[in-house]
């Protein structure tokens, strides 16, 4: 039976069960004041026996006429209540489908059934979003990736053709599109893995994972005539050192890659604040508009100011930092500054003082 059908058997089954019990009483009140047999010469004085008669087919014609306005009334009722389930039904069906533009837009006033509406067109809205960046990255990472493979086709043509040609030239420049195939793979499975949080979680210490990438970057850093400065406070959070790391390091490296050609600077620091701790990387560059921050976070975007070289990775550096930091419960926020460059803030959720117990942190050099 249909859920419609089962509240009108409902509705008319009590309303029934309302009239008879009413009924009952009546009938109770009445043998009270009627008794069973009266005798009394030269006049009609009704008993028992002559109420039963005359009460029992009103009762009946009650009890029928109960019957049915209860399913009549049932039906309506169960039909106007169900209507918005049945909108939500018709757009999960459209969603299954594969329509996600669809939204319910139940109007009235706020129920349950509105809250059920609501929250399904947030959902839509969401997986509808995820899809469409799913697709620009399938897109994206087939094209990226079709490259590598399309000049290393190209110079084996080459070789192949022209066998006396030297090799050499040809296995250095071979061996350079590979390696940015192998780092674009790797690149594409830390994304994968922190989108689906297949890691094991364990206390991380954000000040020494800033230092441990400042001191791995500081070399190229140099080289480009950049100073970078990292200071911080202990910030005790719960993570995966492995991703942090790889988070923290695209970040600085990030930074070290778009900044002046000249007298750059890059700022690491970590705090620590009420329930949360951050990590926070300044740099000096170029202006960026506030139209075109948004969108560094994409998959193989790229700013349009930002000059590229042979360090300047995959296009995957800040999606992959947006990546690690959702799936450490944490907040990501970039804004350009007003003099030029970034300034790029993760917020995570602090260790629990009740699981630090115990825990000894060790100290990190407050500058560098």
């Amino acid at each position: 039976m249909s859920v419609r059908l089962k509240l009108t058997l409902s509705y008319a089954g009590f309303l029934m069960l309302a009239g008879a019990l009413l009924l009952a009483a009546v009938w109770v009140f009445l043998l009270r004041y009627v008794p069973e047999v009266i005798h009394t010469p030269g006049m009609f004085v009704p008993n028992q026996s002559d109420l039963l008669r005359a009460f029992a087919p009103a009762a009946t014609a009650v009890l029928i006429f109960l019957l049915m306005f209860g399913l009549l009334g049932g039906w309506i009722l169960a039909g106007s209540m169900l209507a918005p389930l049945t909108r939500i039904t018709n757009a999960t069906r459209r969603a299954a489908e594969g329509s996600l533009s669809h939204r319910i837009e139940l109007e009235g006033r706020r129920d349950e059934f509105r809250e059920l509406a609501d929250a399904f067109d947030t959902m839509l809205t969401r997986l509808e979003a995820h899809i469409a960046e799913q697709q620009r990255f399938a897109a994206n990472a087939s094209h990226e990736l079709r490259t590598p493979l399309a000049i290393s086709r190209t110079l084996l043509d080459v070789a192949r053709n022209d066998p006396k040609r030297d090799t050499g030239e040809l296995v250095e420049r071979l061996h350079a599109v590979n390696a940015r195939a192998i780092d674009l793979t790797e690149a594409l499975l830390m994304l994968s893995r922190a989108d689906q949080r297949s890691f094991t979680r364990g206390y991380v210490d954000l000040s020494l994972v800033a230092e441990e990438a400042t001191e791995t970057l500081l070399p190229l850093a140099e080289r480009r005539g950049i100073s970078l400065e990292a200071s911080g406070d202990i910030t005790p959070t719960i993570g995966s050192q492995a991703l942090l790391l790889q988070m923290t390091t695209n970040l600085v490296h990030n930074a070290i890659v778009h900044n002046l050609p000249t007298q750059g600077a890059i700022w690491v620091s970590t705090s620590v604040h009420p329930g949360s701790v951050m990590l926070t990387v300044e740099n000096t560059g170029k202006k960026l508009s506030p139209q075109l921050v948004p969108t560094l976070t994409e998959p193989f975007q790229r700013g349009t100011q930002r000059v590229r070289d042979d360090h300047a990775g995959v296009g995957l550096g800040l999606a992959i930092v947006k990546s690690i930091t959702q799936a450490h419960d944490g907040t990501l926020t970039i804004t350009p500054r007003p003099d030029g460059g970034l300034r790029i803030t993760v917020e995570l959720p602090a260790a629990p003082l009740t699981d630090r117990a115990g825990y000894s942190w060790p100290r990190s050099s407050p500058t560098r």
